[in-house]
This record gives C-alpha cells, structure tokens and sequence, in this order.
C-alpha cells in the first residue's frame, strides 16, 4: 500500500535568528496561522523537545526521544536505528514499547541490511505508511514479534549528516498518523539531531579522556620499576577496560616465532597466558610489519588460525611499535555477537598502543640500566668475596690446623678439625656463589634442578645464608618448560619477598615433582619457608597476586600460610601447577 498524500505543509514555525519585537510579531503571527489541532498540541511539543535536551548521554538521550516521540504521536511502539560507519546497515537499534521479555523471544535486533528499515537507510526519506505490511519493500517479521502496521519514519539529521532513522508503530485508537503527527515528529527529530550532536561530542570527549587517562596510566606502571609482569598486565587491564572488550591481551615475540600472550586481563583466570600466535599466521605477519588488524569477526577470518580466535567477535590487534621497533601486539577482542568498534575507537586505541609502546620501550632502557648496575654491583662481590672474604677464611683454617697439631688434648684436636671441616665448605659454597654472580643470565643451565638451585646460590649473597632445599620425584625430566620457566620465576619472586619483607634467618625451599593436585592431575609444587616476621594485616601482596595468577594460568594455585619459625612465626609461600 502506497504512501498516502500529504497535504500541503501548516505555517512554518517562527524562525530562530529572528530576533525583538519583529520576532515576537513574526511568532504571533504563525501561532495565529497555524491549524486548530496543531496549535492545540504545540504545548505538548515544546514540553516534548525540553525532555529531549534534558541529557548528555548519547543512549540515555536516544531513550527519551523514543519515548518522548511515542507519547507526541500516540504511537504503541518507537525505534531508532542508528546507521553504522559504513552507511550500509545499523550499528544499534533503541526501542520504547517492548519489553525484555519480548526481546529477547524475538531474538536478533534488525542489521537494517534489508526490508523496510534498509530502504529508509538507502533513502532517508520521511515515510507514513496506514499498513507497513503491504508495502513491497517489508519483508515481515521474525517470530514472536508484536503486531505493527501503521507506520511513521523520520530521519535523524546530525550536522548535515543522517544519523539514523525514528520509528513509530501502531497509532494508537485504531487510526492512521495524520500530516500533523508527521510535522510534530519532523521538528522533533530537528531538535533530536541537535541533541543527539551535543551527546556524541560530550560522548567522544570523555571518551578521549579515559584513553588518556589509561595512557598516563600505563606510562607511570611501567616507569615506576614495578615488576615487568605486573606492568604489561597494567596494559592489559587499561586497555580491555577502555576498549569495553572481553579480554585484554599483550602479546611479546616468542623465541620460536609468531607472538607469545605474556600479559592477559579477563573475567576468569587466565588460561591463555603462554600461547603463542603461529608465525604463519597472516595477521602476525601484519603486526610485525606494524599494522593494525581490524576484525569483525575473530571466529571467521581467516588470518587468525588459533583456536582462541573461536570464542570472540570483533577484535583489535594493534603492533606496539615505536621508533621503528614493533615490541609486541595489544589484543582487545570482543564477545560473539558485540558492537563490532567504531573509527573513533579503532584511532584511539591505535594512539594508546603508540603510547604504551613508547613507555615499555623507556621502561626496558630503566631496567637496562638498572641490570647494569646490578652486574656491576655483582662483579664487586664476587670480586670481594674472592680476594678478601675467602683468603681470610684460608688463612683462618691454616691457622686452625696448626693449632690442631700443637695441640695435645683429642677433645681440642677433633674440635677443631671439625671447624677446619666446616671452613672447607662455607669456602666451596662461597665459590659457588662467586660462580652465579659472574653467569649472565643466558648462561643459566636448562635443567630445572640446576636453574632452581642457581636461584638459592644466587639469593644466598643478600640473604647472608644459604637456604635449604629438598627435591623430591624426577624433577629435570617430568616438568615441562613452560612450567619450569613460571615455577623459576615464582621461585624467585619468594625468595625476593623473603629477603625485602621477612627479614628471615632460616629459609626452605623444596620443589616436589610428585604431587597430585586436587583435580586429580599429576603437578609440581614449590614450597617456600621462612622464620621471618609474616605478613603484616593490611601489607602490599602484589607479589603473591603475581604468584597466583601465575599458577592459575598454568591450571594451577597458590597460597600461603604459617612459616617454619617459633610458634609458626613466618611465611609459607605454596606454588603448585600440573607438569
């Protein structure tokens, strides 16, 4: 069914630069002019256009013109399809009438691909229709969905450009909507484009300032010379929370190739963490060249080959690339089905990555700096644990086995053999000791037992003691390499926390490669104790957060408790993950 006429146009309403006396003459004028029905109903109007300036937000804003339109026109139901970047379809669809329950049976929002709605979007037209089911460009409705058949659609105009497109449905009284329902919801969606524009920009400013705000962020976590993994996961978080995405990830160049997750902010825990991106995968290589990756769809392109792509929908892959270098990527995919991300959104974030990169590139030159001195400082130690501490120590036990000699008394001779005895080891550990600081970390052994013992050796110099430690099970030939490598660094980060925090003078270390965990799933567990002073009520635990998203990661836990000190003074640092 066509279109029915429309009457010639009511007098125009008072224009807006007309200003004085003239302007009140003019506006006395037209009010005099206008139709009985219109002027009875332009109160209702103006009431109806200061509602709809009565907000800031761009969605709350969107509601209540809905509403407000509905309540001008008397109509049942009221839309508003809002068309997407690309001009071909609708990036959201608001609607006033329908309740939850009777969303969510009719199921998928419109695209506005097809039917009536993509026509009005090929043809931003006003449009009254007395049966919208009759006209040969409807193609129905999905199941479950209301009854419609009158029909009024306006478009929403903001700065010369069509923003989207106002639905009325089912007049109410059984009629359809008359010419003046047409002009009311004409200087509605004038006023509406108005408002909507002042949304968008308030919108897109705070937008811009959450970026910035994640960027200073970002940039302060990892110049503070905070932990490495606890700043990449900074990352993470700011840019999952920013770009409203399921996940955040950070992705680092693996030693095989492609790129390794070394960072992930999600709901649950972070199973991922440790997966590598193939190096055949088209969208590494594009990365690596220093080009986003703009997806719709993560599960359907065909240059994500993982089988983590199958869970998400849209997604931003973005190359942490800064002065010619590409560090690493920045992933923020989002669920199935999500609002695929706007141009806005796709520039501001490409502007944070730039940002973040730029920060992990002044934080490696920090701690390249800060490694520096650390080998410096090791080099004097070594250095004065050889030439001063051990010839002191040989010369003691020189000293020591002529006094044995002289002696005449077997009680005094064994006793002091004993402590010649004891001076021979406290000198051979030394030695070892000397032997770590001199490594570079690249000369660190693969074997799991080795690397964890280099760790106590190499604690054993600020301790002022050299821990003790248990292996228990086949340690070097059952635990995998990505486990050892996270278990050495937990290894590490308990011992650190013990000589900073615990001011402790008897650690254990045992590293069980036999255990079962609750699961039923053989695992390795790495027992840390000491007799220190506990963790205070209220204390920093930011490096046990670091131990249990470790182990979570991996499938595994971590926790801690009472230590091996007088009436259990101290700590036990507990790490387990499956082999």
């Amino acid at each position: 069914m066509s279109a029915p006429a429309v009457p010639e146009d009511p007098p125009p309403f008072p224009e807006r630069d007309v200003t004085g006396s003239a302007a009140a003459e003019q506006a006395a004028r037209s009010l005099q002019a206008l139709p009985e029905e219109l002027a009875a109903r332009l109160p209702q109007l103006l009431e109806a256009m200061v509602s709809v300036g009565s907000g800031l937000h761009l969605h709350t804003t969107l509601d209540r013109i809905a509403e407000t339109a509905a309540s001008l026109t008397g109509a049942k139901y009221a839309a508003i399809g809002v068309i997407n970047d690309k001009g071909d379809g609708l990036s959201d669809f608001v609607t006033h009438g329908i309740c939850e329950q009777e969303r969510e049976l009719i199921g998928d929002l419109p695209d506005g691909r097809s039917g009536l709605l993509g026509a009005l979007i090929r043809d931003p037209v006003t449009l009254r229709l007395d049966d919208l089911t009759a006209d040969a460009r409807s193609v129905g409705f999905p199941p479950n969905h209301p009854p419609m058949r009158t029909f009024l659609g306006v478009p929403i105009r903001v700065g010369g450009e069509v923003f989207g497109n106002l639905y009325l449905t089912e007049k109410q009284g059984g009629g359809g909507f008359s010419v003046y329902d047409l002009h009311m919801v004409k200087v509605l969606a004038t006023e509406a484009g108005i408002q909507i524009g002042n949304a968008r920009l308030y919108e897109a400013t705070r937008q811009r300032e959450r970026w910035i705000d994640g960027s200073v962020a970002v940039t302060t976590a990892l110049l503070s010379g905070a932990d490495a993994d606890d700043a990449l996961s900074v990352v993470a978080e700011q840019a999952r929370k920013l770009a409203d995405s399921a996940v955040g990830m950070v992705l680092l160049p693996a030693e095989e190739g492609g790129l390794e997750i070394v960072a992930i902010a999600a709901d649950g825990p972070p199973r991922s963490l440790g997966m590598v991106m193939p190096p055949e995968s088209p969208a590494v290589d594009q990365l690596l060249a220093g080009e986003p990756v703009f997806i719709e769809d993560s599960a359907t392109d065909p240059r994500l080959t993982t089988a983590l792509a199958q869970q998400f929908g849209p997604s931003m892959l973005l190359p942490l690339h800064s002065g010619g270098r590409v560090l690493g990527a920045l992933a923020t995919p989002r669920s199935r089905g999500a609002q695929p991300f706007t141009e806005a959104e796709k520039i501001l974030a490409s502007q944070f990555a730039a940002q973040a990169a730029l920060a992990l590139m002044m934080a490696d030159a920090q701690r390249d700096r800060e490694r520096l001195a650390v080998f410096e400082d090791r080099d004097r130690i070594a250095r004065d644990l050889h030439d001063l501490v051990i010839q002191r120590l040989f010369a003691t036990g020189m000293m020591l086995e002529s006094a044995q000699r002289r002696s005449v008394v077997p009680e005094v001779q064994v006793g002091v053999g004993k402590a010649v005895d004891e001076l021979d080891v406290t000198i051979q550990e030394i030695r070892t000791a000397i032997f770590a600081l001199q490594q570079g970390p690249a000369e660190a052994p693969s074997g799991l037992r080795t690397r964890v013992l280099r760790e106590i050796n190499m604690a054993a110099v600020p301790l002022g003691f050299k821990p003790a430690h248990r292996f228990l099970g086949a340690v070097d030939s059952v635990v995998g390499e990505l486990t050892g490598k996270n278990l050495i660094a937990a290894l590490r980060e308990a011992l650190s926390n013990a000589f900073r925090h615990a001011r402790a003078s008897q650690i254990e270390v045992v590293v069980d490669a036999s255990v079962e965990l609750p699961d039923g799933t053989p695992g390795v567990r790495l027992t840390v104790a000491d007799d220190g002073v506990g963790i205070p009520e209220g204390g920093r635990r930011s490096g046990l957060k670091n131990l249990k998203r470790r182990a979570e990661s991996l499938g595994g836990d971590s926790w801690y408790g009472p230590g091996i000190g007088d009436d259990e003074g101290g700590t036990t640092v507990v790490w387990q993950a499956p082999h």
